[in-house]
């Protein structure tokens, strides 16, 4: 079994791994209309993942950690780094990763594309297809509020400072 870990507003968190995020706004690895659940295999790149998104000034409050088992028997394809364009890592992400990720969800054949993190390279992300038959075969073992350091934000950070 694979354990995957995911961060979202404890709003949306009635079904944390339905890809609804990715459906409306797309992301490095998908376009808007592609529904992808974005998961890491740590916690705490699930955190750097969720986090690099925010704003200064939005340090949530509500937020909740979603894990759920990938059993070895679900279908799954991954993307080595000698694959990907040479500026893959790029904070604008080249539009050939969106492709992937979209041809990936729309020919079906796996459930789980494993692809390197671009926060942590020797890390991966694993996007979950939810539309695909195995996706019944993943266990959600829980969802629970999220504790983080507030120092992780630099605006906390200065407060301490003075």
């Amino acid at each position: 079994m694979t354990r995957v870990y995911r961060v979202l507003r404890k709003a949306y968190a009635r079904d944390p791994f339905d890809g609804e995020g990715a459906y409306r706004f797309g992301g490095r690895w998908s376009s808007p209309g592609t529904r992808l659940s974005y998961t890491s295999e740590h916690q705490s790149l699930a955190m750097l993942e969720f986090f690099v998104h925010l704003d200064e000034d939005d340090s949530p409050a509500d937020l909740v950690l979603a894990t759920a088992e990938v059993p070895e028997a679900v279908a799954w394809e991954r993307v080595t780094r000698d694959s990907l364009p040479r500026n893959w890592r790029e904070p604008a992400a080249p539009p050939e990763l969106a492709r992937l990720g979209d041809e990936f969800a729309r020919m079906g054949k796996s459930c789980a594309l494993i692809v390197p993190s671009v926060l942590a390279p020797e890390e991966v992300n694993y996007l979950i297809n939810p539309l695909h038959a195995d996706f019944r075969k993943m266990v959600i073992l829980g969802i629970e509020p999220l504790r983080y350091d507030a120092r992780l934000f630099r605006k906390e950070r200065e407060r301490r400072r003075r």
